[in-house]
């Protein structure tokens, strides 16, 4: 199967949103993943997100960021049919590629304990899973409603 990987821009939020809406488990917040939230995003962090392209539909997609120490992974999918032909692997490699050139020397992420198929993937290329410390969340807009695909 031949695939690209390009740089995500604003035109291709809707077809992106579409994709995450596909995603199975698939988490998604009513302002932060708004076209006007993800616009914010990526001129916060131009030029480092990314899409996976097959015969012209968007098939993956990562949101990458850094606050200039780390660099975040947020919104990892493949679309099912897609999944297990490289594409998760060659997305994250050049988004690993993109946040080096910008200095970034650790990549961090957040994978649901109830995702199972992200898990395995994560494991299988060898990122560590953190057991040393906690993640806590403070919610400063509660608009910013958080949405389960089912």
């Amino acid at each position: 199967m031949k695939y690209e990987i390009r740089t995500l821009t604003i035109d291709d939020y809707e077809e992106v949103y579409s994709l995450w809406e596909s995603i199975h488990g698939f988490a998604m917040r009513t302002l932060d993943d708004s076209r006007e939230g993800i616009k914010k995003f990526l001129q916060r962090n131009p030029g480092l997100s990314i899409v996976a392209v097959c015969e012209g539909l968007i098939v993956g997609s990562i949101l990458v960021g850094n606050d200039g120490r780390h660099g975040s992974f947020y919104h990892v999918c493949v679309k099912e049919e897609y999944r297990k032909q490289g594409i998760g692997k060659a997305m994250v490699t050049e988004a690993m590629i993109r946040l080096n050139k910008e200095g970034i020397n650790k990549i961090q992420l957040v994978a649901f304990k109830g995702n199972e198929i992200g898990n395995a993937f994560w494991h299988e290329e060898c990122w560590n899973e953190r057991k040393d410390y906690n993640t806590y969340d403070f919610v400063l807009n509660v608009e910013n409603i958080v949405k389960f695909n089912s």
